[in-house]
């Protein structure tokens, strides 16, 4: 949809956002991604840390079994630990790329999203379009905010990935991803839209088939997101 995606900026006349703000419209909120926590939930670094131990201890059993010597054993857990600690520090260094590029904004009409490590994109959704809001946490208080958009409003899982619904492929949604404070945001957020929809600008806009306070099915271990 080219209302909502803008491929490619170089001036942010307001950080995050692709233009000046209209009259009348204002910021209630603009964050980050947690660099730990895309690492962690989003990238899977702990399990790809686990697959390499696996295959470290793999190895020392099978050297053991087959009577090689101990150093040839070490030598292939020294070459497994140094590839094991290059793909997770690249992993580690996308997550920080992925905070430093990424700036979220609710305002009090839509939701901006500015992300992309190597094609910055912005993400424009007017709460007119928003269908519902709900939360999955991640950790103690950090979590992912998913947007479920109305029906015939689509865009592109892969475009969007990581700040997406995972395994949602065929209606996508927009997420607000690893915040530190994400029911914060959510309530934010859900106000926002409820507050947009009960305005003179929402008059005449097509009332959701789901409520804005979205059911916990939006997100794996998700909770709805106080509206009001």
């Amino acid at each position: 949809m080219k209302q909502f995606v803008v491929r490619e900026h170089e001036i942010e006349p307001v950080p995050g956002l692709p233009g000046q703000l209209p009259a009348g419209e204002r910021i209630l909120w603009q964050g980050r991604p947690s660099t730990r926590l895309v690492a962690r939930h989003s990238l899977k670094n702990i399990y790809l840390a686990a697959y390499f131990v696996v295959l470290a201890l793999w190895a020392i059993a099978a050297g053991l079994s087959d009577g090689q010597p101990v150093g040839g054993i070490l030598f292939a857990v020294a070459v497994l630990t140094a590839i094991g600690a290059l793909l997770i520090g690249l992993v580690e260094l996308f997550a920080w790329g992925v905070e430093r590029t990424t700036l979220y904004t609710i305002t009090t009409e839509r939701l901006v999203m500015r992300f992309g490590v190597a094609l910055s994109m912005t993400l424009n959704l007017p709460y007119r379009q928003i269908n519902a809001v709900s939360m999955a946490e991640r950790g103690k208080r950090g979590g992912t905010i998913a947007v479920a958009l109305l029906p015939g409003h689509k865009l592109s899982w892969l475009v969007q990935w990581p700040h997406v619904r995972g395994w949602r492929f065929s209606e996508p949604q927009p997420a607000l991803i690893c915040l530190e404070d994400a029911a914060g945001v959510a309530e934010i957020l859900a106000r926002a839209v409820v507050a947009y929809r009960n305005s003179p600008a929402g008059a005449g806009v097509a009332r959701p088939v789901a409520p804005v306070a979205a059911s916990p099915d939006y997100l794996p271990g998700g909770h709805a997101a106080a509206a009001e």
